[in-house]
């Protein structure tokens, strides 16, 4: 069989298995297997038994189930909570009010979480009753707290970051440190919208009864401090070199349950519902990950990756036609893949043309994770809509339309980092040499 049929059929096996109910690791494994089996005499069994090793006993993975416990001890403690009560004063006045807070908390919370799907979750699970019973607009409050969502990949620690900086060899510690500008950048672009719709119309964030004078707000900081202090925890230990991410993440496990004790929000029974909650997280994860790494070294082993990178190659593309095809592909990737699975699935074809382009590989790290985070607001694989439907029971497409102007903001803000590469790594190159 010649390239193209074979490429055709892989992704045609692919789309079967994806399609039906098999779990995403599954299918990807079965889809590896079945390429081994059709088109190589290499033992299929034999590698799967390597890549279950090269990907299981890294150290670095070590983190990825330690930031997920801190995020699962977070979200049922009264930190999440606090949050909100928190922000509320500071972002009254605002043109959007407190639909800021999907937006602000969203921010915080990302810093210490590292999950979109956490973030979106513990943030809407607050918020999102208290917006709809002030009779916010539901399409503002919840496209906001969609695309805000988001952030937890952005904003460091991040454990999509932690997947890529694995596989491409690319520090962890300045993937954290490039997030840092982006994400505020992203941040603030979705507070921009939101104070736009709400200028040209008042009616969709309603004044209300609330009033907050500087007294209050001074008295609301002591609720920000548990999740303030976790961040300078985690980060700061990373960034001063006190802390690998692993050992970063350990620091934020006990961070996050010495505040949830002293908040009087940790027994035994939520330690072990956030346990036995990251346990979950942790294995879809990590199935994830090994299932789309073997993959890659089927597709590898067929020389997919090499015929399009040279049929690409011969397109004689700029850097930004490049840039705009690959992210049309991540677009339609994002409609039926998680990020976890994007990353590994696309970074044998994506890497060697970005390197031979002349991007940065530690600049496209931050670009593939924007990409991914519009993955979670398109249908019909995002997992912030999914999240957002448990929330509210609204449709999933209903809640993606209302999340488009999150998904324009992002690609928006994508383009402004092509076109300015030096927003993401003036940081990096500054504080890590």
């Amino acid at each position: 069989m010649d390239l193209m049929n074979v490429s055709l059929t892989i992704l045609g096996l692919l789309f079967l298995f994806l399609g039906s109910s098999i779990w995403i690791g599954l299918s990807l494994f079965l889809v590896g297997i079945a390429g081994f089996a059709i088109f190589t005499s290499s033992p299929p069994l034999n590698i799967l038994s390597n890549i279950l090793w090269n990907n299981t006993s890294g150290s670095t993975m070590i983190a990825l189930p330690l930031f997920i416990f801190m995020g699962e001890v977070l979200f049922r403690s009264k930190i999440s909570e606090n949050l909100f009560k928190g922000l509320s004063p500071w972002m009254n006045n605002l043109p959007g009010r407190l639909i800021h807070v999907n937006i602000a908390a969203s921010a915080l919370f990302a810093a210490v979480s590292g999950s979109s799907a956490a973030t979106t979750a513990t943030v809407g699970k607050i918020t999102v009753p208290e917006l709809l019973k002030r009779n916010y607009s539901e399409s503002l409050s919840l496209g906001s707290l969609a695309g805000a969502g988001s952030l937890g990949f952005l904003i460091p620690p991040s454990l999509v970051m932690l997947v890529y900086g694995i596989m491409a060899e690319v520090s962890i510690g300045k993937l954290f440190i490039a997030g840092i500008i982006p994400g505020i950048i992203l941040a603030a672009a979705f507070s921009l919208f939101v104070m736009f719709r709400c200028i040209v119309n008042p009616n969709l964030a309603p004044c209300g009864d609330l009033k907050y004078n500087w007294k209050d707000r001074i008295q609301a900081i002591p609720q920000l401090l548990p999740v303030i202090s976790l961040i300078l925890l985690v980060l700061g230990s990373i960034y001063t070199g006190w802390a690998t991410p692993t050992e970063a993440a350990a620091v934020g496990v006990a961070g996050s349950l010495f505040f949830a004790r002293i908040t009087g929000s940790m027994n035994m029974k939520i330690f072990r519902e956030s346990m036995l909650g990251s346990v979950k997280m942790s294995c879809m994860i990590m199935l994830i990950v090994c299932g789309a790494s073997y993959l890659s070294v089927a597709v590898g082993y067929l020389g997919i990756p090499a015929g399009l990178t040279r049929f690409i190659g011969t397109l004689g593309l700029s850097n930004y036609e490049l840039i705009v095809i690959l992210s049309v592909m991540y677009i339609i990737l994002g409609c039926l893949l998680d990020g976890f699975s994007m990353i590994v699935m696309s970074l044998p074809l994506a890497l060697p043309l970005i390197k031979a382009t002349g991007f940065d590989p530690l600049w496209f790290g931050i670009y593939l994770v924007i990409m991914i985070e519009v993955a979670q607001i398109t249908p019909p694989v995002g997992f912030n809509l999914f999240v957002i439907n448990g929330l509210v029971e609204r449709s999933i497409f209903k809640i993606s339309w209302y999340a488009l102007p999150s998904f324009v903001i992002m690609l928006l803000v994508v383009a402004l980092l092509t076109a300015c590469p030096e927003i993401v790594l003036v940081l990096p190159n500054k504080m890590i040499k």
